[in-house]
């Protein structure tokens, strides 16, 4: 079988065309040696794989006939990625700024309804400051 078929079959990429661009861009390695999409596996290789910033690390137990379930995964392939590169990966997520910095560009949805909360109960408090006097 393809490289770019077993680990869309495995389930590491959502289409085989995601699998075939990470093979040509270099992210993937049987034993060692980067490979073309079309380069065969074979039960016992080991397939280095870089998605999503985590070196995944795998050996091929054997060959499905086609795309599997979830759950039938580990039939086919064992995954001996290091725990350090999970670890690394949810570091990473602490790190990344989510939200835009404060006053950079259009105010978000949110941004929108805090600013019209705030302005209403700006009128409302200076409504009620008119009226006592």
């Amino acid at each position: 079988m393809r490289i770019d078929k077993y680990l869309w079959c495995v389930r590491y990429f959502k289409t085989r065309t995601l699998a075939t661009t990470a093979c040509r861009k270099g992210h993937v390695r049987i034993n060692q040696e980067p490979v073309k999409p079309s380069r065969e596996v074979f039960p016992q290789d080991i397939i280095d794989l870089k998605k999503d910033q985590i070196n995944y690390r795998l050996k091929v137990n054997a060959i499905p006939e086609s795309r599997i379930g979830a759950k039938l995964v580990d039939i086919y392939r064992t995954d001996t990625t290091p725990k350090e590169q999970f670890e690394a990966q949810a570091l990473l997520k602490y790190s990344k700024d989510y939200y835009r910095k404060k006053g950079v560009g259009r105010p978000t949805k949110k941004d929108r309804r805090d600013i019209a909360d705030y302005t209403d109960d700006a009128i409302l408090t200076q409504n009620d400051d008119d009226s006592e006097e």
